[in-house]
């Protein structure tokens, strides 16, 4: 393998590409433990996902020779404090799409924080037993959903494509 930052994104795009096939395969497989291999690939892919978001930190802060080149967590070079040391149009819109919620990048990036967090219990509704009738709902928590292939191929794709567009953006200079 060339010693090239850009091999490194290159690859994890590739391996999280691997980990979707396998977890569609086991989907639809009939394996005494395809639920395992579901959850199993699904964590494989998340953490292929992010070693490519990594990758491509890393070939931005080489390309422009930062201080921060390498760091162990993308989350690191997403901060304000680093765009502040020198405009680094990449970067400013890679810590856009960290800092929304709503966009792909911070799903992904909360998704992966997330295999690192101990299981938690469901939480149970309180009865009254005085009034049967009326359940208490909290409206704060919502229930957990599973990433599915779906999505985990979407976040994969916008991260091929920011790549690919970011790799032209810097090679003209």
């Amino acid at each position: 393998m060339a010693h090239e930052l850009y091999t490194r994104t290159n690859q994890k795009i590739y391996f999280a590409g691997l980990a979707l096939e396998a977890m569609s395969k086991a989907q639809e497989g009939r394996a005494m433990n395809s639920q395992a291999l579901v959850q199993a690939e699904r964590e494989s892919a998340l953490f292929h996902l992010y070693g490519a978001l990594l990758g491509l930190c890393h070939e931005i802060a080489g390309f422009y020779r930062l201080p921060q080149a390498n760091v162990p967590r993308a989350e690191m070079l997403l901060t304000e404090q680093v765009l502040d040391a020198i405009a680094i149009p990449e970067l400013a819109e890679l810590i856009e799409l960290a800092q929304h919620r709503e966009t792909w990048l911070a799903q992904l990036l909360a998704a992966y924080n997330a295999l690192f967090q101990p299981p938690k219990a469901p939480k149970k509704l309180k009865g009254d037993v005085t009034q049967p009738l009326i359940v208490a709902v909290n409206l704060d928590d919502e229930p957990v959903q599973e990433l599915g292939r779906e999505e985990l191929e979407s976040w994969r794709q916008q991260l091929k494509g920011l790549a690919i567009r970011f790799r032209e953006g810097l090679s003209e200079c």
